[in-house]
C-alpha cells in the first residue's frame, strides 16, 4: 500500500512538474523518504520539515526542524507544499490552525494525503498505564473529500485522487465487545505513544472472558463484511491556491 500511495503522491506532482516549481516543501516528512522521491522527481531542493529534524544527508534535501501550527516561512513563500500522514494525527483543536498554515506558505499548490474515511474504532489500543482507549496509529481525525474541501476552502481543486480499496468495517456491538476486551488486537506494532499519557502502547494480556468477547466480535464483523461496500483507503488532493 506505501508503494501505491507514494506512486500517487508523485503521479499528482508529475502532473504539474512542466510549470515552475523552484520552491518545495515536504511538511511532516519524518523520514524525508518522500522528499527525496520528490527532489530527484523535480531534480530540485526539497525541505523536508519535521517536529524532530530528519536524520538524512542528500545533495537535494534540506533536513528542517519544525512544527506546523507555526510554520517560519513567509506568505506565498513555496511553489508547492506537500503534507501527506499528518493531519490525521493533529489534535481536532489544532486542525483548523494547521490546515491555514499549510494554505498561507503556498504561492501555487498544496498537496494533502489523509486516510479515506478512516472508522477509528478499527484498530484501537488499550494504554496499561492510563487504561485509556486509543485510536489506530494515533489518527485523531478521519476525512473524506468533503471535510478537506471545507478546511481549503478557499483553494482551487486541480486533483482528487484515491489509493487502494478496502472492506473493512465494524459496528457498534463489535467495538463495545472488543473495549470490553481490552482491544488486544490493536495497532500495537505502531510507534505512536498514548495519545493521553504519552506511555508506550503494549499489547494486553486477556482472560477467557475477553477471548469470548473477542470471538463473539469478530464473528459479527465477518457477517458485516458481506454488506459492505468497498472504498478507497487513501485520499490525496492537490490544490491550487486561486488567483494564481
Amino acid at each position: 500500500m506505501q508503494e501505491l500511495r507514494i506512486k500517487n503522491i508523485l503521479d499528482l506532482v508529475k502532473s504539474i512538474s512542466n510549470e515552475r516549481l523552484e520552491k518545495v516543501i515536504d511538511v511532516g516528512a519524518q523520514d524525508a523518504f518522500i522528499s527525496k522521491k520528490i527532489a530527484d522527481l523535480l531534480n530540485k531542493k526539497v525541505i523536508a520539515l519535521d517536529i524532530n529534524k530528519p536524520d538524512i544527508k542528500e545533495r537535494n534535501i534540506i533536513p528542517m526542524k519544525g512544527n506546523i501550527l507555526d510554520l517560519k516561512f513567509s506568505e506565498d513563500y513555496f511553489d508547492l507544499v506537500i503534507c501527506t500522514e499528518v493531519l490525521e494525527h493533529i489534535q481536532p483543536e489544532f486542525l483548523k490552525k494547521a490546515c491555514n498554515e499549510l494554505k498561507r506558505i503556498t504561492k501555487k499548490y498544496l498537496l494533502i494525503g489523509v486516510p479515506y474515511k478512516q472508522d477509528l474504532r478499527l484498530g484501537r489500543t488499550f494504554c496499561k498505564n492510563c487504561g485509556k482507549r486509543n485510536p489506530p496509529w494515533g489518527h485523531v481525525n478521519s476525512f473524506d473529500e468533503y471535510k478537506l474541501i471545507e478546511l481549503f476552502n478557499n483553494m482551487h481543486i486541480e486533483r482528487i485522487s484515491f489509493v487502494g480499496k478496502t472492506k473493512e468495517a465494524t459496528n457498534f456491538i463489535s467495538t463495545f465487545l472488543l473495549d470490553l476486551a481490552k482491544n488486544p488486537y490493536g495497532t500495537y506494532n505502531q510507534k505512536e505513544p498514548c495519545i493521553f499519557c504519552g506511555a508506550k502502547l503494549e499489547k494486553p494480556s486477556i482472560n477467557l472472558f475477553h477471548r469470548i468477547c473477542v470471538k463473539i466480535a469478530y464473528a459479527l464483523k465477518e457477517i458485516q463484511q458481506l454488506f459492505v461496500k468497498e472504498k478507497p483507503i487513501w485520499i490525496h488532493i492537490l490544490f491550487k491556491k486561486l488567483g494564481q
